[in-house]
């Protein structure tokens, strides 16, 4: 199976193209920035004897996210699975303070490039592909200071509820994935120690959630046991939410 990942150098989209390459597909993904974590991803997953290919993209660019796509076709010389991950946060800060600028900037990274990648796999994935994103607990418990990144999930969600709609007759499942929190470098520098004891004191299971844990439920939505499911937000909060 040929995936695409993007961003898939660090946190949940490392752990991502790390369970998919295992499960037999080839990966290509992208990287914006880190040259040295994108390539420890790839002798990783070799060391493994699975097969994945970094590209430097910015998918906030216009034409970063299509540009992907084509360089991943060329190279798997197909399509069968898109992972839309790449996504930024923001310094919480109140609606009456936020500027436009950085409410731009994440609507660009977070809403747009995804809207781009599906509207390539629409016209390109072949017939009987998956679709996932990766969306947030947020859309459903949001809190002060994260108006522009809620905003972003949640339309996200709505365009993956939407062309969950306009792919099915093709046998292309469109899903989410809403992660609680789970522990990378973007919830670590966001959150102090004690805010993360706090949350796992409250979740259900105990503890903060790992990368590998939403990328099981993402290789379970691409694969074969996964084909019924289609246009669903899956919650991955350890019962969180």
């Amino acid at each position: 199976m040929a995936a695409v990942v993007t961003g898939g150098s660090r946190g949940i989209g490392r752990a991502i193209v790390q369970r998919l390459c295992r499960d037999g597909a080839r990966v290509v993904f992208n990287y914006a920035t880190n040259e040295e974590a994108a390539a420890e991803v790839v002798r990783t997953v070799r060391a493994d004897g699975g097969q994945a290919h970094a590209v430097r993209l910015d998918m906030a660019d216009p034409s970063g996210p299509e540009q992907l796509l084509e360089t991943a076709e060329k190279h798997l010389g197909g399509l069968d699975i898109l992972v839309n991950n790449a996504a930024m946060s923001h310094t919480p800060t109140p609606l009456a303070e936020t500027d436009t600028a950085m409410f731009d900037n994440v609507m660009t990274l977070n809403t747009r490039s995804v809207f781009l990648t599906i509207r390539y796999a629409a016209r390109r994935m072949r017939d009987g592909g998956r679709i996932v994103t990766i969306s947030t607990i947020n859309t459903v418990r949001p809190a002060p200071g994260i108006g522009p990144y809620a905003a972003s999930k949640g339309a996200v969600e709505q365009l993956t509820a939407v062309a969950a709609q306009e792919l099915g007759s093709r046998g292309i499942t469109v899903n989410s994935v809403s992660p609680g929190a789970t522990d990378t470098e973007m919830l670590q520098a966001a959150n102090p120690p004690q805010t993360l004891q706090t949350i796992a004191g409250v979740t259900p299971l105990g503890r903060i959630g790992q990368p590998s844990d939403v990328a099981d439920i993402v290789a379970f939505l691409v694969g074969q046991d996964g084909r019924w499911i289609t246009g669903q937000n899956l919650r991955a909060t350890g019962g969180l939410v």
